[in-house]
């Protein structure tokens, strides 16, 4: 299992050029791009909102002049403009809400299925090498993680801008020299915290592979699979400390990430709250004889600047640890898709010969498959046998094109797969392995997966092809019975003939067998086998061998060693030859009495 060897290292280099950040920062923008009449609205709503917060402290000073001169009139109409600006800036604060929130959600949305497509587009190669709780992470904790930025920062930014751009004019046409004085000690704030902004980033970044590590951990352990081998191993106890030490280190990171810069906030904060009272100093000293209307209103200007200029400063700090986040999904969204359908994909391929012409393949620069060439005739069964590690499933994963030839070809009916449409192979194509994946539903529900509208009676019929049905019938709730965690409320056997049924239901043309009954005790892999004989009739059959019992009867027998094909024939024409099949053959207790 994977969590004993993998930690934050093990996932993909972030991308550290700030080159690429800056390129990442610039992709940010269009996604906001589809919204743009939301945006615009919702703009004009900030500058409105804006404008109109401004007005208040002009009617304050006018309410001031009226109460000394015992204006009632002037004093009412002036009070009762600071009520009805309330009262306005609370509506256009809703609507903003709202239109802000319409935004950032289909923002997420958008970002959340453009990863995954983008994953659904990666060939299998991707998979094997990146751990699952890596990728859950990614769209959950990464994408989740800049949810507040997208939703709602963008908007603050625009409001708290607007907000300090038309009180700093308010302030300016009071008095200037009080604006100077007020506005002295901003760019210093601002340099304060581009400095904490590239702090928190970096712990951000540790923080994600940190929680990538506990999802990893968590889906892994504490799957159904994880626990019978965490049980059966005796390493609970160690599987909890590590999961005790990850936790640990996210909480120390989250307490770094949320201090770092905390003492600049406070000395900020600190300062706007000391500033009325030295606007009022220095207006008293400065000037010969101030206005005291001017200097209340002033003061109520500045202390509405002070909320929007502490926002911004303390955004710029969220934009910089989301940055990290966007980096990350970024990374993602940049993996090369290594299979990708051609615009003129062949969209519609009747089924025929199943050609491998001189096909070769690896994993990594060593080649698995070294120019191998044989043809599977429509209709006919093809069994693959060979050691371990010669290449069997690989031809199989071919096939289906999980992955691409390095040189050479795989066609169906004179067709190229890699000419055809995704859709028009997975039809042509079914494939049964020993690896069974049923999904945590009902047994309905995982046949459908195969053939979303299939009848109740073609489920049922299929079940009964593979030789399933009375078990199923058996269940408290049927074909509604939940199958549990990755299938384990039925046996390795049951689990293979749904998979077998769900195979039927789709009624591929041709089938790949995967070494479907390795792993099964005799009578289960007779029931099994039964299931998959009936599956194969009347269809072209690749079938991977590990018991080869399983396919003395297949029209051909090709035999592979070190990934090339060194013998072809049938069973009897094989065993006669006395090569390499006679070998493998000899170790089958099944075989080797006949030999």
């Amino acid at each position: 299992m994977g969590m004993f060897f993998h930690s934050a290292s093990a996932a993909p280099e972030r991308p550290a050029d700030p080159e690429v950040r800056r390129a990442n920062l610039r992709r940010i923008w269009p996604l906001f791009a589809a919204y743009r009449l939301r945006l615009t609205s919702l703009l004009a709503l900030i500058v409105v909102s804006a404008a109109v917060g401004v007005v208040p402290a002009f009617l304050l000073k006018h309410v001031i002049q009226a109460i000394g001169s015992h204006n009632d009139r002037a004093l009412s109409w002036n009070a009762g403009g600071m009520i009805a600006v309330a009262i306005a800036t609370g509506v256009l604060g809703v609507l903003q809400t709202l239109l802000s929130n319409q935004v950032g959600q289909s923002v997420m949305h958008d970002l959340r299925a453009a990863v995954f497509r983008h994953l659904q587009r990666l060939s299998l190669a991707f998979f094997t090498r990146t751990r699952t709780g890596e990728v859950q992470s990614r769209i959950s904790n990464d994408i989740g993680g800049v949810q507040n930025v997208v939703t709602n920062t963008a908007t603050s930014i625009a409001s708290n801008i607007t907000t300090v751009i038309a009180t700093i004019i308010g302030m300016a046409l009071l008095d200037w020299r009080l604006t100077l004085f007020a506005l002295a000690l901003i760019p210093f704030f601002v340099v304060l915290t581009r400095r904490v902004g590239n702090e928190r980033r970096k712990i951000a970044k540790t923080t994600q592979e940190t929680l990538a590590d506990i999802s990893s951990l968590v889906q892994e352990s504490l799957s159904v699979s994880g626990i019978l081998l965490g049980k059966t191993m005796g390493r609970t106890t160690e599987l909890a400390d590590r999961f005790d030490t990850d936790s640990l280190r996210l909480a120390q990171l989250e307490v770094r990430q949320r201090m770092a810069g905390r003492w600049v906030m406070a000395s900020i904060q600190t300062s706007f709250a000391i500033m009325p009272a030295a606007v009022y100093w220095f207006g008293g000293l400065a000037f010969a004889h101030p206005s005291i209307p001017m200097l209340v209103s002033f003061t109520a200007l500045q202390t509405r600047l002070f909320f929007p200029v502490g926002s911004l400063l303390g955004v710029s700090l969220d934009v910089q640890t989301s940055l990290a986040l966007f980096d990350r999904i970024f990374e993602y969204l940049d993996q090369p898709v290594d299979i990708e359908e051609k615009l003129d994909a062949v969209t519609k391929v009747e089924a025929g010969d199943v050609v491998f012409d001189h096909v070769s393949f690896g994993y990594s620069d060593a080649l698995t498959l070294d120019d191998v060439s044989f043809t599977v005739a429509a209709g006919t069964t093809t069994a693959i046998v060979g050691e371990t590690g010669s290449g069997k499933t690989t031809l199989g994963y071919l096939t289906a094109r999980l992955y691409d030839v390095r040189a050479g070809s795989v066609s169906i009916g004179g067709i190229d797969v890699r000419d055809m449409t995704f859709e028009a192979l997975s039809d042509l194509v079914g494939v049964v392995s020993q690896e069974t994946y049923l999904f945590h539903a009902t047994v309905r529900e995982n046949l459908r997966f195969a053939k979303p509208d299939a009848t109740d009676e073609e489920v049922e019929a299929a079940a009964e092809a593979a030789r399933i049905n009375h078990v199923i019938a058996a269940l408290p709730q049927g074909f509604d019975t939940i199958v549990g965690e990755r299938g384990y409320r039925f046996s390795g056997g049951e689990r293979q003939r749904i998979a077998i049924a769900r195979t039927i239901l789709r009624n591929p043309p041709i089938l790949v067998l995967d070494e479907a009954t390795s792993s099964l005790d005799t009578e289960t892999e007779r029931l099994v086998q039964e299931a998959l004989d009936r599956l194969a009739e009347g269809r072209t059959t690749i079938a991977i061998a590990h018991r080869l019992s399983t396919i003395r009867e297949a029209d051909q027998i090709v035999v592979l060693d070190g990934g090339r094909v060194i013998e072809v024939g049938k069973h009897e024409e094989l065993i006669l030859a006395g090569g390499r099949y006679t070998t493998l053959a000899s170790r089958d207790a099944d075989l080797a009495i006949s030999i």
